[in-house]
């Protein structure tokens, strides 16, 4: 490690120095604080002893300074006048640790190992993100379309606030994907954001998941749990595909959003919390509110803001700078070194309808980048949906049942998250879609 020893103590300064030396760390000293702050100015360090007293100064300024400039560094306080309150008051200033003097090589050895595998594991845990940033790359919002940019922008000024943001679009729009954004450009960005997918739960488990339970609540309740807008306390919860909340659940909703109180299944104390909603739905809500499914009081409270999302189709444009985004990102994801599609590939991505927008975009890419075996990816690398090799089958065509169902199991596997969701879509098990997809030899 880089360290700082901050002491108007000659003997200190080369105690600690030698110290820290012996064990394969480098070591500055400064008598002052204006040394040390000339020094962290110029040099970016790791750690930092700070004696309390500085001659007349306040070794305890310099640690709020410290923190302030450099909020990686860890901060031990060293002093010969020990007390509760002067320990209490350098952790409230961002101190790491406290020693009192005179103190032992044990009990250095002790702080210092670590402070130091704290320091290793905040380095990892940046290049891991830095690594699933990669991996994983959002959907791009910058866009060449007009009404893409009209969204943008209107995203971007509604994260400042605290509206309940409703996001609508066609599936595989990245309204999953602007959620997180709206999140990220708001205030609470440093706070927690959490994701629930309204269908895919039953009544009883999307209830205990949103506002938690207490042990016993129900069978199978075997212990305490808190639930998702307690976790997201500060931060934001996504509520997706809110059209398909049950009847039962959305009072509760309702009075959650309007008052910020829940009660958790099975306890009767009221609680409250901090928690911007964004929900998002590619149903028709002003149907369901016809047909009695969904409450008229939740739907406007929250439609306060509406942004859609068009499908890719409409995004023509964008179409090769996405592309190129996601080969990327999947070339970190299987370690390849794939430069490009063929200009074919492109034109063919251009023409195609594209139903299931951006998901289906990511799966036919990531298809292709796993088949690929040079460094282009060529229309062979297609599925038959796309490849201009193989006419689109449609409705009419004089062409056998059998192909009409394969072509359009195909393309609901590629517009679709799951096997769950595609059998949803299809209207069968998914027990039968698997037989289907071996009889077809669709991977």
């Amino acid at each position: 490690m880089q360290v700082l020893v901050v002491d108007d103590e000659m003997n200190i300064r080369k105690t600690l120095a030698l110290f820290m030396e012996s064990r394969g760390h480098k070591v500055t000293t400064a008598n002052s604080s204006r040394s040390a702050l000339d020094e962290i100015a110029h040099n970016r360090y790791d750690l930092a002893f700070v004696d309390i007293r500085l001659g007349t100064e306040s070794g305890l300024d310099l640690v709020k300074v410290f923190t302030n400039t450099c909020p990686s560094m860890k901060v031990i306080v060293i002093t010969a006048y020990a007390s509760i309150d002067t320990a209490v008051e350098a952790m409230k200033r961002g101190a790491s640790d406290y020693l009192a003097k005179p103190f032992t090589p044990a009990q250095l050895e002790m702080v210092i190992d670590r402070l130091a595998a704290m320091c290793e594991m905040e380095k990892r845990i940046a290049f891991l993100q830095d690594t699933l940033d990669n991996i994983n790359p959002e959907v791009t919002f910058v866009s060449r379309d007009a009404a893409m940019q009209k969204t943008i922008e209107l995203a971007k000024q509604v994260a400042s606030s605290e509206a309940v943001v409703m996001l609508r679009g066609p599936s595989g729009t990245g309204k999953s994907a602007l959620a997180r954004s709206i999140h990220q450009w708001s205030k609470r960005s440093l706070k927690p954001f959490s994701i629930i997918s309204c269908p895919s739960l039953s009544h009883e488990l999307l209830e205990s998941e949103l506002f938690g339970h207490v042990k016993g609540a129900f069978t199978g309740a075997l212990r305490d749990n808190p639930g998702r807008i307690a976790a997201c306390e500060g931060g934001t919860l996504f509520l997706d595909e809110i059209g398909d909340i049950p009847l039962s659940i959305q009072p509760k909703m309702l009075r959650f959003i309007q008052e910020r109180e829940y009660e958790r299944v099975g306890d009767h104390l009221t609680r409250k919390a901090d928690v911007r909603i964004i929900a998002a739905t590619n149903n028709d809500l002003e149907k369901a509110l016809d047909e009695g499914r969904f409450r008229e009081d939740l739907y406007y409270r929250l439609n306060v803001v509406q942004i859609f999302l068009p499908p890719l189709a409409e995004r023509k444009r964008d179409i090769p700078e996405l592309a190129e985004k996601t080969l990327a990102g999947f070339n970190a994801q299987y370690h390849k070194s794939i430069h490009a599609f063929s200009n074919e590939v492109i034109s063919m991505f251009q023409e195609y309808s594209w139903p299931g927008n951006i998901r289906e975009l990511r799966n036919v890419i990531e298809r292709a980048v796993i088949l690929c075996e040079n460094n282009i990816i060529g229309e062979e690398l297609l599925p038959d949906s796309i490849s201009a090799k193989s006419s689109p089958v449609r409705i009419g065509d004089m062409v056998t049942l059998e192909s009409i169902e394969e072509m359009h199991i195909r393309r609901v596997l590629e517009s679709t998250k799951s096997l769950q969701e595609a059998a949803g879509v299809l209207g069968i098990d998914q027990a039968t879609l698997w037989r289907k997809r071996k009889q077809f030899g669709i991977l």
